[in-house]
């Protein structure tokens, strides 16, 4: 394998597997955001307990997911510089704002925001608390606009002309409207809630057909998981087919790959489509049949049924997969689509140091998707008695005997 060849190997890699993270992340905190908020908005105080007690337990997969993969995040950025520096020579000036504007948007506004939500139980009051959350979520897909913002141009460059060989922007909102990258958030936003929507419910129906003291707040995460799933991946096919006129305009030989046999990529291509769109209906058949069988818990009393939206879990993921390699494989040899070429992008690194490079970054890549998936699937199987999210543990001995000194001494002196 050449260096070009390494480099493009190094970066679909690392990217697929930071996509997993990503698409997680931006599934599972809506769900985990609207249980937090029935949970204040509830005045049954047992109902209120389990809600809670769900909020914690589905917020606490959320912030293994969320911390693991800002690794991945952070790891990524050495990329540009090491393997691509044509591409920041060339087209630095157009699409280093948005990198920049989700680095601040990831790493500081959603990262403080969860910060204060994980130590704010019982901390804050209930509707600070539950904004938080909210905009969690929100920066988590403001972030996921900024990334999509600057693939869009790659995909479809706008707002921009070429001078002295450097793309300079001259349109900033024609790049915010990008089509490509609008029609691109949509399906990736309905394809992050079916994500999200199916390891929830995936998850439940798994502790409600083994048998489980918790069947409350497997119940109501069951119908919530069903329901989004079911409504997500329905729409998320509809967006996606929206994206074949613009296509058409924009990257008309992707399309036309698809249809010839002897174009390059033709095989790849054709499997990650139809990958993609078998998987997809699949998910929104399966969720649609479960949606009217959450009645009467029909859905868990058919054990089978209820495996099988466990084992469905990887599903959406899988078609996450195929959509990006769709997506980036098949502008091929554009890197930027009309205007540079995978072979000017790469840098003029030697064979070995991309070797090296390559095997390291796959290697650290794959050790943390294994870590984030184990403990994913550890605390899932051990349900909310193993939460430690919005739990705090009791004062030792010592502390507590020091505060009820500073108590009797506060009530002295304002007596």
């Amino acid at each position: 394998m050449g260096p070009t060849d390494l480099a493009r190997l190094q970066f679909a890699g690392t990217t697929g597997i930071h996509w997993l993270f990503v698409i997680l992340t931006m599934g599972l905190v809506p769900l985990v955001a609207v249980l937090h908020t029935r949970a204040a908005r509830t005045r049954d105080p047992a109902r209120r307990a389990v809600l809670e007690r769900a909020t914690r337990f589905w917020g606490q997969l959320y912030v293994i997911n969320y911390a693991v993969g800002i690794v991945t995040g952070l790891v990524m950025e050495f990329q540009f510089g090491l393997s691509w520096s044509g591409l920041s020579a060339f087209a630095g000036n157009v699409f280093g704002a948005p990198l920049a504007l989700e680095t601040l948007i990831a790493f500081f506004a959603e990262s403080t925001f969860l910060g204060m939500w994980i130590f704010g139980w019982g901390r804050l009051r209930a509707g600070v608390h539950v904004t938080l959350i909210w905009l969690v979520a929100l920066t988590a897909y403001a972030s996921g606009y900024w990334i999509l913002v600057a693939n869009g141009f790659m995909q479809h460059p706008v707002g921009y002309e070429v001078r002295d060989g450097v793309a300079h922007l001259t349109d900033f909102g024609a790049m915010l409207t990008n089509p490509s990258a609008l029609l691109a958030l949509g399906h990736v936003a309905l394809a992050a809630l079916t994500t999200g929507g199916v390891l929830v419910a995936g998850i439940s129906a798994f502790h409600l057909a083994r048998g489980t003291r918790e069947t409350e707040l497997y119940r109501l995460s069951l119908r919530l998981g069903v329901v989004v799933g079911t409504i997500a991946s329905f729409f998320v096919i509809i967006v996606g087919d929206f994206q074949f006129p613009l296509l058409e305009r924009t990257q008309p030989a992707k399309l036309d790959a698809l249809e010839d046999p002897d174009a390059p990529w033709h095989g790849v291509l054709v499997t990650a489509m139809d990958g993609m769109t078998l998987i997809g209906n699949t998910v929104s058949t399966i969720t649609l049949i479960a949606l009217p069988l959450l009645w009467r818990d029909w859905l868990v009393r058919f054990k089978p049924l209820a495996y099988l939206m466990t084992a469905m879990i990887p599903f959406p993921f899988l078609a996450s997969i195929g959509g990006w390699v769709f997506r980036e494989v098949g502008r091929q040899p554009w890197l930027i689509h009309g205007e540079l070429t995978v072979d000017e992008a790469v840098s003029h690194v030697s064979t070995g140091t991309l070797a090296v490079s390559c095997a390291a970054f796959l290697t650290v890549f794959l050790a943390l998707a294994a870590v984030n998936w184990t403990l994913i699937t550890r605390f899932a199987l051990r349900g909310p008695d193993a939460v430690q999210l919005g739990t705090t543990d009791p004062l030792p001995d010592d502390d507590a005997d020091h505060l009820r000194d500073l108590e009797a001494y506060d009530m002295k002196v304002t007596t």
